[in-house]
């Protein structure tokens, strides 16, 4: 009896075992993301001015009020060469289609959506601006889109453009496909003329003041799959800064929506925090916006979401000294308070004739969602970084106008430095506790770590030793969850300040070293694995099918310290644009390079070194761990027209990620080579 009870567990885990690689070789399905986005419509009113093919020109009288208007056009779209006019307000306003340079991807990414033919015709609308205290006067702000994202781009739409003096819209259809944050506003004429093309334009109608757009409920909400390497819909939306929290079962991403690579609002940023969250890691939800831009001085920069008074806030800061002086703003009185009393003061920013600068926060309404904004500045700091410690003591690390680590009994003011030299630097810091262990680290560059029980004076610098676990995210947030689980966000740079949000899982050894895995649970899907290669025992390429796929293969890593193997990836013209990924198993390095036919790529540089990681380009990492004997290897490489490129993210024996965005890289073959190390089971999966 005994003996069967012993051999019961062995039989159990083979069970187990069979079946967990059973699943490895069928379908992984995917996410879901619930999303708040629908169609809008805009309430009929009374113009004050309408234009026919039969009446083609006609005037508008000076506005009384002159914040907003919208005007609503009939269009007849053509696919055509020249550069054609189809709506102009002299001086006011002018609409065209043309052809957009297809690599030309600056601030609109046009190119996303190419026509069968390769070509990129866009439609765009230009309105004239007058910024407050800019030297150059009026400024054209444009919003506009590729016709090759509409389903039928030729034929008739329903184009609306929509003025709120906060934002500049573009609607198509019923669909809000593209906006800016307007600085200043247009000057209209006493009585302005305008025209239509009346061999495009069926009609045309312009509403002063503008008819507020209202959203059309759904029976059900739009969903999109996937949540690794998401980006908003459109063609120039992206995920900036990341700030994530584990409050009440619930883990919350809060990202700052980007358009343009941080050149929305004529290149003062125009970012917001949008919201996502999600209670199994399955299917997540879009909220709505967690800090709204409602105001022309509004601009945001990072901060951290934090618990206080059991309720769920986000802080963030008020970049205003992007369009004001800060002689015009709240600064300079902040700075004098806490000069004079030795901590900051509380001040309600709309009871202030200055401009709002500083550190201010916003406050749930529900646990979930529904944030308010309290108006309080509590911070002369541009960008807080707020949080509850292990002693249950509010802090914050001052980044952005301010430096330090500063604590306060209460989150509205009356902050204190503790602690004015610590963090040294790395803009956007995060504070986090693992277990015996407290790290900081920084956006960029900058890791910090020592034992929980030391005094702040004992952080080491992890960078120096090469033991920190940057992986090509830029400003990357680390929030704890259930099971002692911890998760690193951030986002991969494509377009300027902006880019794909990616979410890997944390790992931690006995020494407090922190390495980082894919998450299980949000691995994109793919379709039925299937086997490219037993065993490489010379240089070998493979056609891969698809340009988006999972592959995986194992290393036998061998003595020799020179050994290295390399998986080049190569556009379907040869080594032009290629990326190699290359690991030097008992070096412990790994690194992305410039791929090339004939060799190996040459040597990056780590971080410690001097490479950049956040850079997400060409750079290595070094302290591999687990990779002096046999050990796994995961790429997911995804390729997608928005993107310009494909982003390719590598998983090192489970204990170590990196991640890379090649641009113009659209994978068709992979070549294998290595020296001294052992390449087997190589697998290749289509992401869905």
């Amino acid at each position: 009896m005994k003996k069967k009870l012993a051999y019961r567990p062995l039989a159990i885990f083979a069970i187990v075992a069979s079946l967990f690689f059973l699943g490895c070789a069928v379908k992984r399905e995917p996410v879901q993301l619930l999303l708040k986005s629908s169609p809008w419509q805009f309430s009929e009113g009374s113009a004050m001015s309408t234009l026919l093919p039969e009446r083609s020109t006609g005037t508008v009288k000076a506005p009384f009020d002159s914040s907003s208007f919208t005007i609503k056009m009939r269009v007849n779209l053509k696919l055509e060469k020249a550069t054609k006019t189809l709506l102009e307000i002299p001086g006011v306003l002018r609409v065209t289609t043309s052809q957009h340079d297809v690599k030309d991807r600056k601030h609109q990414n046009y190119p996303a959506y190419p026509m069968p033919d390769g070509s990129v015709p866009v439609l765009e609308a230009a309105l004239r601006l007058y910024p407050p205290g800019e030297p150059q006067g009026a400024r054209d702000m444009s919003v506009g889109i590729p016709l090759g994202m509409l389903g039928k781009p030729e034929g008739e739409h329903e184009i609306v453009l929509h003025f709120s003096g906060i934002r500049w819209t573009l609607y198509v259809d019923g669909e809000l496909l593209d906006n800016d944050f307007a600085l200043g506003y247009p000057k209209w004429g006493q009585q302005s003329t305008w025209e239509i093309n009346p061999s495009t334009v069926g009609k045309a109608e312009i509403y002063l003041p503008g008819i507020e757009p209202q959203p059309v409920a759904l029976p059900k909400p739009r969903v999109q799959n996937e949540i690794q390497y998401w980006t908003p819909a459109g063609h120039n939306s992206w995920v900036g800064d990341v700030a994530t929290f584990y409050h009440q079962g619930r883990y919350h991403i809060f990202y700052l929506f980007d358009r343009r690579g941080h050149a929305s609002k004529f290149g003062k940023g125009g970012h917001y925090f949008e919201h996502l969250s999600t209670s199994d890691f399955k299917t997540w939800t879009e909220h709505e916006a967690a800090t709204p831009i409602e105001e022309q001085w509004e601009t945001f920069g990072t901060g951290t979401p934090f618990r206080f008074n059991n309720k769920l806030s986000l802080s963030y800061g008020l970049h205003t000294t992007r369009i004001y002086p800060k002689e015009q703003t709240t600064l300079p009185l902040q700075w004098d308070y806490y000069n004079k009393h030795g901590v900051t003061g509380s001040f309600r920013y709309d009871t202030l004739s200055s401009y709002p600068a500083g550190s201010t926060y916003s406050v749930s309404e529900d646990g979930i969602s529904s944030f308010k904004k309290t108006k309080i500045l509590f911070h002369p700091c541009e960008n807080p970084s707020v949080y509850t410690d292990p002693e249950k003591r509010l802090r914050m690390l001052a980044n952005y106008g301010a430096k330090g680590t500063w604590e306060s009994k209460s989150i509205d003011g009356g902050w204190r430095s503790v602690n004015p030299n610590f963090p040294p630097g790395g803009d956007c810091t995060f504070f986090f506790r693992w277990g015996n262990f407290d790290y900081v680290i920084g956006g960029f560059t900058g890791f910090w770590s020592k034992p929980a029980n030391a005094t702040d004076d004992k952080f080491e610098d992890g960078v120096k030793k090469g033991l920190d676990f940057y992986n090509g995210m830029n400003v990357p947030a680390v929030t704890e969850i259930d099971h002692g689980r911890f998760l690193l966000a951030g986002w991969i740079p494509m377009a300027g300040w902006g880019g794909s949000l990616t979410i890997h899982e944390m790992v931690q050894s006995p020494d407090g070293r922190i390495g980082t895995k894919w998450m299980d649970e949000i691995i994109p899907a793919t379709q039925k694995e299937r086997t490219l290669v037993k065993e490489i025992r010379e240089n070998t390429s493979f056609e891969t099918g698809t340009s988006s796929f999972l592959l995986t293969f194992d290393v036998e890593p061998g003595t020799d310290p020179a050994g290295k193997l390399g998986a080049l990836f190569l556009n379907g013209d040869g080594e032009n644009q290629a990326c190699e990924v290359q690991i030097n198993p008992q070096l412990k390095r790994a690194q992305y390079g410039k791929g090339q036919l004939n060799d190996f790529s040459e040597a990056e540089k780590s971080l410690r070194e001097g490479g950049s990681t956040s850079g997400a380009r060409n750079y290595a990492i070094e302290n591999l761990a687990n990779t002096e004997k046999p050990f796994t290897v995961r790429i997911v490489v995804k390729h997608d027209n928005k993107f310009g490129g494909s982003q390719i993210d590598t998983e090192i024996a489970g204990q170590r990620t990196m991640i890379s965005y090649r641009p113009d890289l659209k994978v068709e073959k992979i070549l294998f080579r290595s020296t001294q190390t052992g390449i087997k089971n190589v697998r290749i999966a289509a992401l869905r």
